[in-house]
């Protein structure tokens, strides 16, 4: 028998490959001489540059980069095994948690960084980039990454202007004469699940502004400089960012990925399948095993579990899902292509516990699993 192994991680105990690996061991316990396939998988959030970096045998790259504060990071991103594409997560450069609460404030973060990182990729002769923006710390709406790229945002008086969603306003003139000549052969695809509008009672600043450190009065001129901003994009380059489903994601950086960069904002699991090529290695498979932390009700809203199952579905191929909880709202699972959950809690534990024991739990479940399957073939 053949059975596909693809996880995302669990969240601060095991990477996708980690997971992929103790649920091996569980299987080959009943079925020593099964074909086992391990597909580490992602949703375009945490962890999705390592599990693509394991699932094609690639590398991670680390890099000294402008953090969303102005000072040096250190932030990562991978080479997948083609050495053709580079697969970024923003959050590395210009996330939420590079910044310390005291000083959480998104009209002066940037988004610099990232763009550095997309200009390190480049050096590294890549064709294609695929980019994860969850978790900002900004609301620059890309201009950072831009700038870092080539692109000039000029005041009234001709010069550069500064980092941070408070600085838009200022813009008199685009220029991207300059912007890194390479991005012109560059496939760009964002891991995007979230369709908030650039401005707006559901846009970036109103939706997003509080948890990066904004005020009710900042969220107010964050709005407002991201609708002045769209005015002059829509003036200088003919692009109506308002009207792109995601432009409001990462403080707007989903908008600037797109006009800077001509990317397109995608499903992240849809993204990550697709590089994982993971259709084509459907073929043969008699049951597929994903899983990810927690299964419950937003696991059906782009998560990896139904995204793997979805595609599974579509061959008839059986889906069982495990995690380290399954809560009382997962049964919408069922009608997304998955055909049976197991939680690895064993017993009643502490959270720290539990994560200690993740492994150990996940091969003794897998096994359960095999045995129960093993009476029905």
């Amino acid at each position: 028998m053949k059975v596909m192994i693809a996880p995302d991680s669990f969240k601060g105990s095991l990477t996708a490959l980690e997971v992929a690996d103790h649920i091996k061991k569980g299987i080959l316990k009943v079925f020593p001489k099964a074909e086992v396939l391990k597909v580490p998988m992602a949703d375009g959030g945490e962890g999705t540059v390592q599990s693509l970096v394991d699932a094609t045998d690639g590398e991670i790259i680390v890099k000294d980069v402008t953090g969303p504060l102005g000072d040096k990071v250190a932030a990562s991103f991978g080479i997948l095994g083609n050495g053709k594409t580079a697969v970024i997560e923003m959050a590395t450069a210009s996330g939420l948690p590079l910044v310390p609460e005291d000083k959480a404030d998104p009209s002066i973060t940037t988004t610099y960084g990232t763009g550095e990182l997309i200009k390190h990729a480049l050096d590294q002769g890549i064709e294609e980039l695929i980019i994860g923006i969850g978790g900002s710390a900004t609301n620059d709406a890309g201009v950072g990454m831009a700038q870092a790229l080539g692109a000039s945002f000029r005041d009234e008086d001709g010069q550069e202007i500064g980092f941070g969603g408070g600085e838009l306003d200022k813009i008199k003139e685009i220029d991207l004469s300059n912007l890194d000549k390479r991005i012109k052969r560059l496939s760009v695809n964002v891991a995007c699940d979230v369709n908030n509008p650039l401005y707006g009672p559901e846009g970036a600043a109103y939706i997003y502004g509080p948890q990066k450190g904004a005020d009710q009065r900042m969220v107010e001129l964050l709005d407002k400089n991201l609708r002045y901003f769209a005015e002059v994009v829509k003036k200088s380059l003919n692009i109506d960012l308002q009207s792109i489903p995601g432009a409001g994601a990462a403080g707007g950086l989903g908008a600037g990925l797109f006009a800077f960069l001509k990317a397109e904002l995608k499903s992240g699991v849809d993204i990550v399948l697709e590089a994982n090529k993971f259709k084509e290695k459907l073929s043969g498979v008699d049951l597929v095993i994903t899983g990810e932390g927690k299964i419950d009700g937003q696991t059906v809203q782009g998560k990896t579990p139904v995204g793997v199952a979805k595609k599974a579905k579509e061959k008839n191929i059986p889906v069982i899902a495990v995690a380290g909880m399954v809560a009382e709202n997962a049964g919408e699972v069922y009608q997304a292509g998955i055909d049976t959950c197991f939680s690895i809690t064993q017993r009643p534990l502490t959270l720290e516990e539990a994560m200690n024991k993740s492994g150990e739990w996940l091969e003794m479940l897998s096994e359960q699993i095999m045995r129960l399957y093993k009476i029905n073939i």
